[in-house]
This record gives C-alpha cells, sequence and structure tokens, in this order.
C-alpha cells in the first residue's frame, strides 16, 4: 500500500514511517511530496495521508500522527506508548509528557536533516535505526 506526508521529513514524519512498516504494512510504500500536493496526488495514487492537517493520520486534539496511528490500528505492545511519548514531545509544540529522552531526539531529528542527504527515503534508512533503538529502550524500560 501506498502512504503519503509533507516532503523534508523530521521526527513525526520518520516516525510514523517506522511505525507503519513495523506494525501496519511491512511493504509500505512511501511518497514525499510538497505540502499543498499530498491530497491532489494521495487521490491519483490511491495513497493514504498522514501528518498533515485535516486528515485522519495527522495531529488532533493535541495528539501527534504517531499516536493517531497507534489508536486507529490498536498497535499495544509492551513500549509502544512510551515510545509515543517521546515523539510527542520531540514533535508536538506542547508536550504533554515531559520525558527526559524528548530533547535527544529532537537533536537526532534536526541532525538527519544536515547530513546532505539525498532526499527523504535516505532519511528514514538511515534514521530507522534510531527508532529501534529508541523502541527497544522503550520496551525495556516497560518490562521493569
Amino acid at each position: 500500500m501506498k502512504w503519503i506526508t509533507r516532503e523534508h521529513v523530521k521526527v513525526d514524519r520518520v516516525a510514523c514511517p517506522w511505525l507503519i512498516r513495523k506494525f501496519v504494512d511491512a511493504d509500505a510504500e512511501f511518497l514525499f511530496v510538497a505540502p499543498d500536493k499530498v491530497l491532489e496526488i494521495a487521490e491519483r495514487e490511491s495513497a493514504i495521508p498522514f501528518d498533515i492537517p485535516g486528515v485522519e493520520l495527522g495531529h488532533h486534539d493535541g495528539k501527534s500522527s504517531f499516536e493517531a496511528i497507534i489508536a486507529k490500528y490498536q498497535i499495544n505492545v509492551p513500549g509502544i506508548q512510551l515510545l509515543a511519548q517521546i515523539v510527542h514531545g520531540a514533535d508536538v509544540k506542547e508536550d504533554l509528557y515531559g520525558r527526559p529522552e524528548v530533547p535527544g531526539l529532537k537533536a537526532i531529528a534536526e541532525g538527519f536533516g544536515y547530513l546532505g542527504l539525498k532526499d527523504d527515503h535516505e532519511i528514514l534508512q538511515k534514521e530507522f535505526v534510531v527508532y529501534d533503538a529508541l523502541f527497544s529502550y522503550c520496551r525495556r524500560l516497560a518490562s521493569l
């Protein structure tokens, strides 16, 4: 299935594809386009839009798109709610949870933008390991 969002990914637009591939659609194909083209191209490509205003898998009631995906697809695995709190804090202006890991994730996400990688797909490829490690950390905390 195809999934679509805005280009120039950071925090939520990297975390969401990671979440989708890991728990929703292992064969997901991601499209990154100009913000004003997302809905038009989503319609043409039969792609599911995420992390843009006005879509189901976007920010609602102060929650991030990552949290919207967890809710819609009922992802209930140990550590995922803790990871969602960290992603939320790094992505949303109003941090509801105050997790101490948030500044680190913000810095890492910002840093990937400065590496000079060729496109958003390369950022995902390189940064997914960060989310794998962070999720492992969250699972470990959840098990204590």
